[in-house]
């Protein structure tokens, strides 16, 4: 019995350590310089963290796991775009969030556009790859919708 809680812990300590090493930025300038320099496309995450039974689920069913973050090492850099309900954003963060959510028609959550930004007169612009959601399956369905998507990269 003790040989399998070691297990389990150790399994469960793994993956919320592959979690953990996600790098989720929240402003869309940083992470376009980063997008720029790697030439990796960026996924924004429209999300209600606080809130949204279907985002916590892909969170938990995807992005939580250790396929995913190795996933995303190697394919693109995150952006997480909250929409809370009982934690408070700064006003800039909440400005920027909203006018892409604007801007990317986001009417529900969870919502993931990719996207490829260019940089000229020091203004980002995002090129549209395509976008998801939840989806049932698991990390691996996840992931291989995600790649379709990319395959439209330029």
């Amino acid at each position: 019995m003790k040989k399998i809680i070691l297990i389990l812990f150790i399994v469960f300590s793994t993956t919320a350590m592959q979690a953990q090493e996600l790098d989720w930025q929240t402003d869309l300038n940083k992470a376009s310089e980063m997008s720029i320099k790697t030439k990796k496309p960026i996924m924004l995450f429209f999300t209600g963290s606080d809130w949204c039974g279907w985002c916590i689920r892909l969170q938990k069913e995807v992005f939580y796991l250790p396929e995913f973050a190795k996933w995303v090492k190697e394919n693109v850099i995150l952006v997480e775009l909250d929409f809370p309900r009982r934690k408070a954003l700064s006003p800039e963060l909440q400005k920027q969030n909203a006018e892409l959510q604007q801007m990317f028609n986001v009417e529900g959550y969870p919502t993931v556009w990719f996207v490829t930004p260019t940089m000229k007169d020091g203004k980002v612009s995002l090129g549209q790859l395509g976008k998801t959601g939840y989806v049932a399956g698991g990390p691996q369905v996840w992931i291989d919708g995600a790649k379709a998507i990319l395959k439209n990269k330029k």
